[in-house]
């Protein structure tokens, strides 16, 4: 079944562990499994709470990224691509990564990518309709702040040998470009930095970056303007892009068919391909349900993220559809990608997670095994 020239990332979103920050803002010892807790049905046929299967397991515990490594292996996915958060004044859900995936004893057989998540986090354990995007600090950086971060990064994480490379490349992924343009003061301001960043790994004896960016936050994509989105990515050195989940229809708010979503999913394909000259690395996405991020006791109206749209409906086999549809357009010749990504591995809170719930036991992660295949994994059970 593994008879293909790239692999399968799964985005990894890490909020399921206690950091100083969350202590300040929600309380010592506060994970986002509080608020999968708390989350409750807001209208007939929405499917909450859910329910991890393995328990509301702390992803800081190696003995715990030991079993997510190894089953994510088990089912075809060849490694996490890592949301990333550093700020100005330094680092956010960091544990995960630094105690939980490089303690896990199985680790080095399964790759890691970063991506720098450098938005505003917001108040959204739970979020008010009166400020439902109630910011908690910035996400602007200066170039100062890009350096230590960068320098955090290498220093840390990209000269281990799992690190994900692309044709031989460190892979790094900037979520929002425009804002880091914003922070540092420019185009041509941010340009040097990422030049003085590559150079920086170059000095390390690491080799080449191979820099990212979301397709949807590169201006021009979204009017259909590839002269323009072509432009920026120019401006800024940019090797290619991702994407994170799919768009959202709400027409019919608060619900949307989750054969509908892969439908309109399905279609993004072709229409990012063809949205940059850049190579463009698709995503399936199983689901979207943002609704725990809200204060629950208040009636759920389209008022800003994150009183979204939620995916009803959901199911391993239109899942598997969207999956088999990924892999046609992945091994066809108009991809120019090199790799394709699955949203996401466990990001509870807004619906879409291949971790197994109590409800549909490993079914997401049987379609991806059944149209990927499986790879190779050393197992350590966890310890009692």
């Amino acid at each position: 079944m593994r008879n293909r020239n790239y692999d399968v990332m799964a985005w990894y979103f890490p909020n399921w562990h206690s950091d100083p920050r969350n202590d300040e803002w929600h309380g010592k010892g506060w994970t986002e499994w509080e608020v999968t807790k708390c989350a409750r049905a807001r209208f007939e046929g929405h499917d909450q709470p859910k329910l991890p299967l393995w328990g509301y397991a702390d992803e800081s515990d190696p003995n715990v990224m030991e079993l997510k490594i190894n089953t994510a292996l088990e089912y075809g996915i060849d490694g996490f691509l890592w949301d990333t958060y550093w700020f100005e004044d330094g680092g956010y859900r960091m544990r995960a990564l630094d105690e939980g995936f490089f303690g896990a004893r199985n680790n080095e057989k399964f790759k890691i990518a970063l991506m720098w998540c450098n938005h505003d986090p917001i108040y959204a354990h739970p979020a008010t309709r009166r400020r439902p995007n109630d910011p908690l600090l910035s996400g602007d950086l200066s170039a100062d702040g890009f350096v230590r971060g960068s320098n955090h990064f290498i220093e840390n994480y990209f000269w281990r040998p799992n690190y994900y490379r692309v044709d031989g490349r460190l892979l790094f992924v900037i979520w929002l470009p425009k804002k880091l343009i914003d922070g540092i003061g420019g185009v041509r301001q941010t340009r040097d930095v990422l030049d003085d960043f590559r150079s920086r790994v170059r000095v390390a004896g690491l080799g080449e970056v191979w820099l990212a960016a979301p397709v949807t936050a590169i201006p021009g994509v979204y009017n259909g303007d590839k002269a323009a989105a072509d432009s920026f990515m120019e401006s800024l050195g940019l090797d290619g892009t991702v994407c994170y989940s799919w768009p959202t229809d709400k027409t019919n708010f608060p619900t949307e068919p989750f054969s509908k979503f892969v439908d309109d999913g399905i279609k993004t394909f072709d229409r990012y391909n063809d949205a940059t000259s850049y190579p463009f690395c698709p995503t399936v996405s199983n689901g979207w349900d943002s609704s725990p991020r809200t204060l629950q006791s208040e009636i759920y109206e389209d008022v800003g993220y994150p009183w979204s749209v939620v995916t009803t409906d959901r199911s391993p086999a239109e899942f598997e559809r969207g999956l088999r549809a990924m892999r046609r357009f992945a091994d066809s010749g108009d991809f120019r990608g090199k790799f394709v990504t699955l949203t996401t591995w466990n990001e509870w809170t807004e619906g879409n997670y291949l971790e197994p719930d109590v409800r549909f036991g490993y079914g997401f992660l049987e379609a991806v095994k059944r149209v990927f295949g499986h790879g190779k994994s050393i197992y350590f059970l966890p310890k009692e």
